[in-house]
């Protein structure tokens, strides 16, 4: 077992990297870029450990077995800092803070290795901080960044990196890295590879928890219940409910965590009103907590609408392999690969009732929607039912 092992399906980018971990003097700046769930983070710390790998041999490094490896791995080697953000952005003071750590020599191995997970969450003002930095880092610091595309990443960063894109991998390969790594049953992992489209994260979610499934199913059926608008408002009022209970459910337990470890390390009395020195440290936490439940609403919210997205996706392929015969029919599934399977007699019907024109209309509404929510501070709730309200258009009684 080595430290590439569960980047499946990605043997271009990672035969790059391994080939650069064995070089005396490998580029300061790589941008790893790739769609979600193709495993851009996995990438970055993998390329760290097999950089800082204890192994002499060059073609071992990257093991996965040596002491050095197995602690990038756990995220507490002394020379390899990652960070990501579970708010909307990286903060200034938090960019700061990680050109101040290049400047450090390596304590034990041989690179110092900054690994900046979510490269596209940094405004331009955050990003010009790192531009010094990383055009001109001292000599045994290694910068990676990770980012959805180059697009997403300023053009004067971007073109100090050397850039590695990931690909989609194959749904057998997911499937094959839950059996092998989680103990999925096979008819699971190929069920949950298929319908989380790839990503990794998601597909496991999926194939381990029976809540997340049936939330999923519900989702992608949402098309086959929208009649009149009454049903459209309900829809999208379902979905940001079902949104926010889940980030409440996954958030709450861990606030009231953070919040007893802040006033435990800073001496506050355990009953009664807070003394006036503490109650700034207490609101900067609150206020970091409500940034990150908004993130964990949008992130939520996001995946909901890209499952809604493959229904029609998956309506649009039938009705390009109908093209010429009229009509769908079950005949013609066999040319198409579906995401959701399971739905194939509704979504042939479905499709034998609009044309591929109204399809894509829906499918723009849908990521137009996506654009809002994950980009803009537009009321979630006003914005979907916007959407819902908009894929009724033209809709057969």
């Amino acid at each position: 077992m080595s430290v590439w092992t569960d980047l499946q399906g990605q043997e271009p980018v990672v035969e790059q990297l391994r080939r650069a971990a064995t070089v005396s003097t490998p580029n300061h700046a790589w941008l790893i870029t790739g769609p979600p769930g193709s495993g851009r983070s996995n990438a970055a710390i993998a390329f760290a450990a097999a950089l800082v790998c204890e192994r002499e041999e060059l073609a071992a490094r990257g093991c996965g077995v040596c002491h050095a490896c197995h602690t990038v791995l756990a995220g507490t080697h002394a020379d390899v800092t990652f960070i990501a953000t579970e708010k909307t952005t990286i903060a200034i003071d938090e960019a700061r803070a990680l050109v101040n750590k290049a400047q450090d020599s390596p304590s034990s191995a041989r690179w110092r290795i900054i690994i900046v997970g979510d490269a596209d969450r940094m405004t331009e003002r955050t990003t010009n901080v790192l531009l010094k930095a990383i055009e001109e880092p001292p000599p045994r610091t290694i910068w990676i960044l990770c980012a959805p595309s180059p697009a997403d990443v300023l053009v004067t960063i971007r073109s100090r990196c050397r850039t590695l894109t990931l690909r989609v991998p194959p749904v057998a390969d997911v499937a094959a890295l839950l059996i092998r790594r989680d103990g999925v049953d096979p008819a699971m992992a190929e069920y949950a590879a298929r319908t989380a489209q790839s990503h990794v994260g998601i597909a496991r979610r999926l194939a381990t928890d029976e809540g997340a499934r049936e939330r999923r199913n519900e989702i992608v059926r949402i098309p086959l219940k929208l009649r009149d608008v009454t049903e459209a408002v309900r829809a999208a009022a379902a979905l940001v409910d079902a949104a926010t209970a889940e980030a409440n459910s996954s958030n709450t337990e861990r606030d009231a965590t953070e919040r007893e470890r802040l006033l435990r390390s800073l001496g506050a009395p355990e009953s009664g009103p807070l003394p006036a020195a503490l109650r700034g440290q207490v609101k900067a936490l609150e206020e970091d907590q409500k940034r990150r439940a908004k993130r964990s609403i949008t992130d939520t919210l996001d995946r909901a609408l890209t499952d809604l997205t493959s229904f029609y996706r998956d309506v649009l392929l039938i009705q390009l392999a109908a093209v010429g015969a009229g009509s769908a029919t079950t005949e013609t599934l066999a040319r198409v690969e579906l995401v959701n399977r399971e739905l194939a007699s509704n979504l042939v019907e479905f499709a034998n009732q609009s044309s591929a024109e109204d399809t894509l209309v829906r499918m723009d509404a849908i990521a137009t929607v996506r654009r809002r929510v994950t980009k803009t501070n537009v009321a979630p709730l006003l914005a979907l039912e916007a959407m819902a309200v908009s894929l009724l258009a033209d809709r057969p009684d």
